[in-house]
C-alpha cells in the first residue's frame, strides 16, 4: 500500500499524507445486507455520565458487518472486491460463494479481486484461507485468531498485525502475538493464513486537527498545562514536573504504565512469555 503526499498549499496540507488505496475499489458502495446503524455514544455510558473522554462528533458512518467466525466450511467464495472501512484500520474483502451469499472479511497482504479462498480443515496455506490451528504447519505466520472455538476471531486484527504459530504440544498451540507475548491457543480455534493488509497505515500522518474531529475525537488537553484545581499535574512556576512519583488521572489514579490485569485472572495459564518480560 502506497503513501500519497500533497503539496504545501496550506501550512497542514505541507506534512499531511494519506493512504494510496492501491487496489481498493473506491466508488464501491458497502454491500446493503452487511451494514447497520452505528450509533453514536460520545464517550456516554447508560446514564448520561462520560466515562471515555474526548469522544464525540465525527463523521457519520455505518458498521460493516464482518466474518469473524468464517462458519461456512468447505466452500470455496470469490473476491469481488476490495473495500475501504471506516471502523477499523484494515481494509476489507467483499466474499461471494456459489449459493450467492455474500461476506465481508478482514483483506490480508496478497488477497487480491477475483481471488478464491475457502474456510476448511483441507484448504490450502495461502493467504485468506482459514483452518484449525491443528492443521496449519509450525511456523506460518496467521491473523484473525479465535480464543474460544466457536466464538469468533479476537486477536490479530488491526491493520499490519500478524502473529506466528510457533509450536504445538498436545490440545494447545504456542503463537507469537504482534506485541511479542507468547500464548498457548486451544488447536481447534480457527485462524487465517497470512498478515492483515494496508500496512502503511501506521506511516500516515493525520496533518490538521480538523482531520481528528471527523474521526471522532474531541481535543485532547495535557494535565501539566491545566491549574491545580483543574488536574493533579496542574500549577508550578513555568514548566513544571508533575509532582507525584508517577503520572495521575484527573482523579488521581495511576496511569503511564499501571498495571490494571488482575493478579488471579484465570486465563493467566495461557501466557507463557509476558511481552514485557526480558
Amino acid at each position: 500500500m502506497s503513501i500519497k503526499t500533497y503539496k504545501p498549499t496550506t501550512p497542514s496540507r505541507r506534512h499531511m499524507t494519506v493512504s494510496g488505496f492501491d487496489g481498493i475499489d473506491k466508488k464501491a458502495k458497502p454491500e446493503r445486507k452487511l451494514v447497520e446503524v452505528l450509533k453514536k455514544h460520545s464517550g456516554r455510558n447508560n446514564y448520561g455520565r462520560i466515562t471515555v473522554r474526548h469522544h464525540g462528533g465525527g463523521n457519520r458512518r455505518k458498521y460493516r458487518i464482518i466474518d469473524f467466525k468464517r462458519d461456512k466450511k468447505d466452500v470455496e467464495g470469490t473476491v469481488l472486491r476490495l473495500e475501504y472501512d471506516p471502523n477499523r484500520t484494515a481494509n476489507i474483502a467483499l466474499v461471494e460463494y456459489p449459493d450467492g451469499e455474500r461476506r465481508y472479511i478482514v483483506a490480508p497482504v496478497g488477497l487480491n479481486k477475483g481471488d478464491k479462498i475457502t474456510s476448511s480443515e483441507a484448504a490450502d496455506i495461502k493467504p485468506g484461507n482459514a483452518l484449525p490451528i491443528s492443521a496449519i504447519p509450525v511456523g506460518t505466520v496467521i491473523h484473525n485468531i479465535e480464543l474460544y472455538p466457536g466464538k469468533g476471531a479476537q486477536l490479530v486484527r488491526s491493520a499490519g498485525a500478524a502473529a506466528q504459530l510457533m509450536a504445538k504440544e498436545g490440545d494447545l498451540a504456542q503463537v507469537r502475538l504482534p506485541s511479542g507475548e507468547y500464548r498457548y491457543i486451544r488447536m481447534n480455534c480457527m485462524a487465517t493464513i497470512g498478515q492483515v493488509g494496508n500496512l502503511d497505515h501506521s506511516n500516515v500522518t493525520i496533518g490538521k486537527a480538523g482531520r481528528k474531529r471527523h474521526m471522532g475525537i474531541r481535543p485532547t488537553v495535557r494535565g501539566s498545562v491545566m491549574n491545580p484545581v483543574d488536574h493533579p499535574h496542574g500549577g508550578g512556576e513555568g514548566k513544571s514536573p508533575i509532582g507525584r512519583p508517577g503520572p495521575v488521572t484527573p482523579w488521581g489514579k495511576p496511569t503511564l504504565g499501571y498495571k490494571t490485569r488482575k493478579t488471579k485472572n484465570p486465563t493467566s495459564k495461557f501466557i507463557v512469555k509476558r511481552r514485557n518480560d526480558k
